[in-house]
């Protein structure tokens, strides 16, 4: 773990741009002396106070100081918060008198890191505000809102303790082997091991659906020409991003648009329709469809409800698309059902232009990614998934090993389980690992 630093540390704690209100972070041993330094305050612990910030005499601008004594604070250190209006010009030349009166400006999530460090939160608390300032649907903020109130965390812990305990069991036994049959039934070994598998599995299904919540997804449509792709598109975004004509071959590039379905962030991609062309840009738009639809993590392939012969015509599109058979991740989706008089129930279909089936359609990608109606308990990253999964692989060694090879190599196989959960919380994790974590942080933070 890196080493604490014991700077003092500033930086404006408030985006970029002008405001009602800006910001101006201090921690560290020197923070409070040095906003009375430039207050001419004395500052109470909690308690708001009216200041003003003076250079060389001169009023730089008035406002509310806040101090917070450490260990009682955000980073565990004393913290002072000065809060001035929202001007640039201000604010920097605030952050500039800090400077000049001892601080370094702050490393990018150098505050959050500080935290993390003097055990205020964890690495996947610590996380969690970079996921919480960063989400993109009211889903997204509440679970990053769980995990940093520690939820995560907390089921984390617990898995870990209980492989703690066990190995711990087994450790002590191993100098007893002609009792290890007797320790295996006295303590149900199998089945409290077979236990912590199971709720591992149903912790790694959670953490799939957190991140699916945190990250988002990238969706592609793709259809023949004319299937209703870019209708489809501006209907779901609520606005006419995409030109809509009854030419065929209009959209002959990549279109993205941000938005969310239901609880999912979604980059939705609208693709050149796919036939076979002599046009030449035509042709390069086809290429670009085909490896969106290969690289997106969901395709909706689009289908003209006109057409006779549905099934057909999804297997034509996705031998277009590149695709041997259709993948998992594909959705068949019929539109235009305002064209047609009689619909087929076992095929989902919608109409962009009067935006019938949209609510199917937008509950569909979300149960096809893993979220259902219950609420997603907390947000997660990749890198807690792989955790969890390499987590999941030595408990599977371990129940080997229960059965052939004895206890030596069971407590072994548990031990690298105990410290594959580390990671995920930051008992151990390398310092590198943080540099990247800590550094995806806006500086103020």
């Amino acid at each position: 773990m890196a080493a604490l630093d014991t700077d003092t540390i500033a930086a404006i704690a408030t985006p970029p741009g002008q405001g009602g209100i800006g910001i101006v972070r201090l921690s560290g041993p020197n923070a409070r002396a040095i906003a009375e330094s430039l207050t001419n305050h004395s500052f109470t612990p909690r308690a708001a106070d009216y200041v003003s910030v003076r250079s060389a005499g001169e009023l730089i601008d008035e406002g509310i100081g806040i101090y917070f004594a450490g260990p009682n604070s955000f980073t565990g250190e004393d913290v002072v918060e000065l809060q001035l209006h929202g001007s640039p010009v201000v604010l920097q030349q605030l952050l500039d008198l800090c400077r000049a009166a001892g601080a370094r400006l702050a490393r990018p999530g150098e505050f959050t890191e500080r935290a993390f460090l003097n055990d205020k939160i964890d690495l996947a608390q610590a996380e969690a505000v970079a996921d919480l300032i960063a989400s993109a649907s009211q889903g997204a903020a509440r679970a990053a809102v769980r995990s940093l109130a520690g939820e995560f965390s907390k089921v984390v812990h617990g898995l870990a303790g209980r492989i703690e305990h066990m190995r711990m069991l087994i450790e002590a036994t191993i100098d007893f082997p002609e009792e290890e049959e007797d320790f295996l039934a006295q303590y149900s070994v199998p089945t409290t091991l077979n236990e912590i598998r199971l709720d591992l599995a149903n912790l790694i299904q959670q953490t799939n659906q957190g991140r699916v919540i945190n990250e988002g997804i990238s969706v592609a449509l793709i259809g023949a020409p004319n299937a209703g792709k870019s209708s489809l598109l501006n209907r779901l975004a609520g606005e006419d991003a995409a030109i809509v004509t009854d030419i065929p071959g209009t959209t002959r590039d990549l279109l993205k648009v941000d938005l969310v379905l239901g609880e999912l962030a979604v980059r939705l991609v609208d693709t050149a329709g796919l036939r076979e062309t002599s046009d030449v840009v035509e042709q390069e738009g086809v290429v670009r469809a085909q490896r969106e639809a290969q690289e997106a993590d969901l395709v909706l392939c689009l289908i003209d409800a006109t057409r006779l012969d549905w099934q057909g015509e999804l297997e034509r599109l996705v031998a277009m698309a590149g695709f041997s058979e259709p993948p998992e991740n594909v959705i068949p989706v019929i539109n235009k059902l305002d064209l047609v008089s009689t619909a087929d129930n076992t095929w989902l279909g919608i109409s962009a232009k009067t935006g019938q089936g949209i609510a199917d359609l937008v509950e569909a990608v979300n149960l096809k990614v893993g979220l259902t109606d219950q609420e997603t308990e907390f947000t997660a990253r990749h890198r807690h998934v792989e955790a969890l999964n390499a987590t999941a692989d030595h408990l599977e060694q371990a129940e080997t090993c229960l059965v052939n090879t004895g206890l030596e190599l069971l407590a072994e196989e548990l031990r690298l389980a105990h410290d594959a959960l580390g990671e995920i919380v930051g008992k151990t994790t390398a310092d590198d690992l943080l540099g990247r974590i800590f550094g995806e942080f806006c500086i103020g933070k």
